[in-house]
């Protein structure tokens, strides 16, 4: 049915805002289903660069699952960076960033940090204040890997700070040892 409504779009004048939706949906239904070879496919078809852009941007701020956030936000970075304003391009490298740094936990956990897909320190300090050390080992050299050479509102210092902070806070005792007396 979206192929027949494209086809269509091509053949009467559809207004702007309509021909937007359409992709949208069309994107977003591709994307849920996993096929991110067509749904590349679609956006490549769009000639228009300003509809292609708000129809990537729409689609991300529905916030759809795990693969497809990470599908646009990609493709957002690649293809749009300089269209982008620095707030929402730092917005939208974290959440390329949390997506790939979900992308490295076990399936069935990703659900319980979805939510922190845009906030990669806070994923980390989540996984930290969660005791899931080995998790947090690969999240951080993932974070290291992605973060060279690049500005998005945190840096390594940034994740080496956390780290300390919770490395002391796993020191600190909380109570005085009694001198034993003779």
């Amino acid at each position: 049915d979206y192929e027949l409504c494209e086809e269509w779009g091509h053949l009467y004048p559809v207004p702007r805002e309509d021909l937007i939706n359409l992709h949208r949906e069309h994107l977003l239904h591709l994307l849920e289903m996993g096929d991110m070879e067509k749904a590349l496919q679609l956006l490549q078809r769009i000639e228009d660069p300003g509809i292609c852009l708000a129809i990537s941007e729409q689609s991300l701020d529905q916030h759809p699952n795990l693969a497809a956030s990470h599908f646009l936000a990609d493709y957002l970075t690649a293809h749009f960076y300089a269209n982008l304003t620095t707030a929402r391009r730092n917005e939208i490298q974290a959440l390329y960033m949390g997506s790939k740094v979900l992308l490295t936990l076990p399936e069935l956990s990703r659900v319980n940090y979805f939510h922190l897909s845009s906030r990669p320190l806070l994923m980390l300090e989540q996984l930290l204040m969660n005791m899931k050390v080995d998790w947090v080992a690969v999240a951080v050299q993932t974070l290291h890997q992605l973060l060279a050479g690049q500005e998005i509102g945190f840096t390594v210092e940034d994740i080496d700070n956390l780290l300390s902070k919770y490395a002391e806070k796993a020191l600190n005792f909380p109570f005085a040892l009694k001198e034993k007396r003779s």
